[in-house]
């Protein structure tokens, strides 16, 4: 399933909330995004609907174990792509992190999987998942 870039984004901010507490709220997500709460709302709905998170009656998001393994690969791609702009590159750290962002989304299996590859073998670590 190919979600878009923007439940990507979400999926992604809901994977990094839940490492620094157990219980995330869509208004965490709007808060840590800076979106309005009925767009996170509708957001929230189209994930669960896709399988990608589950919504306790008391408001908390989990991811499934779909959306765990979705979020956790984006989030590799997004950091170890930022790495490779900054550190390899010399780009300016937070012009990294932004284009990252963009790159992330569109950025081919194969080509990805080169960049991967390549980090490694220059002895960068791949981010925790």
């Amino acid at each position: 399933m190919a979600l878009h870039e923007s439940g990507e984004d979400y999926l992604e901010t809901i994977y990094l909330l839940s490492k620094k507490s157990p219980f995330v709220r869509s208004i965490d997500v709007a808060n840590e995004l800076g979106f309005s709460k009925p767009s996170v709302s509708r957001a929230m709905r189209l994930l669960r609907e896709e399988g990608m998170i589950t919504v306790a009656d008391d408001g908390g998001l989990k991811l499934t174990k779909a959306g765990l393994k979705h979020a956790a690969s984006v989030y590799e791609r997004h950091t170890l792509i930022t790495q490779f702009f900054a550190e390899l590159l010399g780009v300016n750290p937070v012009t990294a992190e932004k284009d990252a962002c963009k790159v992330e989304h569109i950025i081919s299996e194969e080509t990805y999987l080169r960049l991967k590859s390549f980090m490694t073998e220059q002895g960068f670590e791949l981010p925790e998942k």
